[in-house]
């Protein structure tokens, strides 16, 4: 009797999944959901690259796929007419879900999800009932735990952390003038897809942002080509200016992996081996390789654990108190809508693209929102809908815990958010900005700038207990112009 089919998630598209030899005879089951795609309506591109990884994986597999086109999953289940086996699914909602299946029927097993480095049970015993945690700690744990950048039990090069390596500011010219990184090239079931997608579109599905070429890679053929092509010629690059910004080059050295590597198309471990056998080849300078892996085995893998450790109520934490809806221009990527030329470009990018790299997600989306005081739970939504690689674990940890500072300090010791000085400094965005940076009141301020100190006043006693912030209530308390900014904070609607 051959075993149960195995039902693959649209971001469960991996060879290291369907391939592993516990379904090397199993039948692969892919479903795709009119009804999940209306309901939970986000990005445009974000669409299409579910749909053409879907798509791409059951021309992939031929005859050994089954791939449906139904209303809703359950309907596709009941009309297979056989119990799958299905691996852990990536949101409170869909294990929710699956768990139904189960006593259904629909669903005979449910595997643990192959696609981060340590399990949810392993992250269970390092955590136990604890509920704050320190990335930092963690992972170091994972260095250790899987031999990555280590020489015997010592870090190799004799430090765990080169953050103080990886922070220059943007040099003085348009690029960093370094290799593309790799472009997939667009094929017929992109054809199909996106006219599929404009068929919704007449059909009345708002999504949002806009269509344009995809991006990011959606087989583990092409997986494994971008990330070669990272390795092998941007890696060197990418830990010096990763916290930097340039009007010109939103890419950067940035590895462009994280759509690759949330659909489930590259096992992390495999990720990181790469990135440490180029810096035990000399390819690549050890700050450049950690820093990365520390993205990849220590950020990304403790944000899912976490997502799952603190639960979905996690996503009520408000502690800051704030609840000002998303303005409109916001809400609808109007990036021409906005003056602040560092605002407008991070919004212009996720409109465009759906995506923009970590800084300015937190440090102007992010701190942006935080200052202005928008619902935690809203804007982690908005994340979640408009970023490609925004997937609903993704987000909750990252936005309502590190930019919102919303959890009370389950995750960062202190709110991520900054003046102009910073975006000036680490950026080429305020140079032709009619905002001056230097600016708290008039006509030109800046808005961060401003922001930051009618921030520090809305939340001056919290600020002066913590030993991070306390210097920034004294020095709010010495300016002479605070009446006059809070005024002009207060009704301020021009970004």
């Amino acid at each position: 009797m051959s075993p149960d089919p195995l039902w693959l998630f649209g971001d469960q598209l991996g060879r290291h999944i369907h391939s592993a030899p516990q379904h090397a005879d199993r039948e692969v089951i892919l479903v795709e959901s009119s009804a999940a795609i209306a309901r939970r309506v986000g990005h445009r591109q974000k669409a299409h690259l579910v749909l053409s990884g879907i798509r791409h994986l059951a021309a992939e597999l031929g005859d050994r796929a089954q791939f449906w086109q139904a209303s809703g999953y359950r309907d596709a289940l009941v009309e297979l007419g056989r119990p799958v086996v299905v691996h852990e699914p990536t949101s409170h909602a869909a294990s929710a879900f699956v768990a139904r299946l189960a006593e259904e029927g629909l669903v005979s097993e449910v595997l643990p999800n192959p696609s981060f480095a340590l399990s949810r049970k392993e992250f269970g015993e390092w955590a136990g009932d604890g509920t704050k945690f320190r990335m930092e700690n963690f992972y170091r744990d994972q260095r250790v735990r899987f031999d990555i950048l280590m020489d015997g039990d010592k870090p190799s090069g004799g430090s765990w952390n080169y953050d103080h390596d990886n922070r220059d500011a943007p040099p003085k010219r348009d690029t960093l003038g370094v290799d593309p990184p790799w472009w997939p090239t667009e094929d017929q079931i992109d054809k199909e897809v996106r006219a599929d997608l404009d068929a919704m579109v007449a059909d009345g599905v708002a999504f949002t942002g806009v269509d344009g070429p995809r991006l990011f890679a959606v087989t583990s053929d092409e997986a494994d080509e971008a990330l070669r092509t990272f390795i092998d010629q941007r890696l060197a690059t990418f830990g010096r200016w990763e916290d930097a910004m340039m009007d010109a080059d939103w890419a950067m050295s940035h590895s462009l992996l994280s759509v690759p590597l949330n659909l489930s198309l590259l096992d992390p471990l495999d990720v990181v081996h790469a990135a440490e056998a180029a810096v035990r080849d000399g390819s690549v300078d050890i700050s450049a390789g950690e820093g990365f892996i520390r993205q990849i085995i220590g950020w990304r893998e403790f944000i899912w654990h976490l997502y799952w450790h603190y639960g979905p109520e996690y996503m009520e934490n408000n502690s800051l108190d704030a609840h000002v809806p998303l303005p409109d221009w916001f809400r609808d990527l109007d990036a021409d809508a906005v003056t602040a030329r560092c605002l407008s470009e991070a919004l212009r990018g996720v409109r465009d693209r759906g995506w923009v790299h970590h800084i300015p997600r937190l440090m102007l989306l992010g701190s942006h929102a935080l200052q202005r005081g928008y619902d935690p739970a809203e804007l982690s939504e908005w994340f979640r809908a408009n970023f490609v690689d925004g997937f609903d674990w993704v987000m909750p940890v990252n936005v309502i815990g590190m930019s919102q500072h919303a959890d009370g300090g389950l995750m960062a010791t202190k709110p991520y958010t900054s003046g102009g000085a910073y975006i000036d400094k680490m950026s080429d965005h305020c140079k032709p900005c009619e905002f001056n940076p230097k600016k708290r009141v008039g006509d030109d301020a800046c808005p961060f700038t401003a922001g930051y100190w009618a921030f520090t006043h809305r939340h001056e006693e919290m600020l002066r207990k913590n030993n991070r912030t306390a210097r920034s209530v004294a020095t709010m308390n010495r300016l002479k112009d605070l009446d006059e900014l809070l005024e002009q904070e207060s009704v301020r609607e021009h970004f």
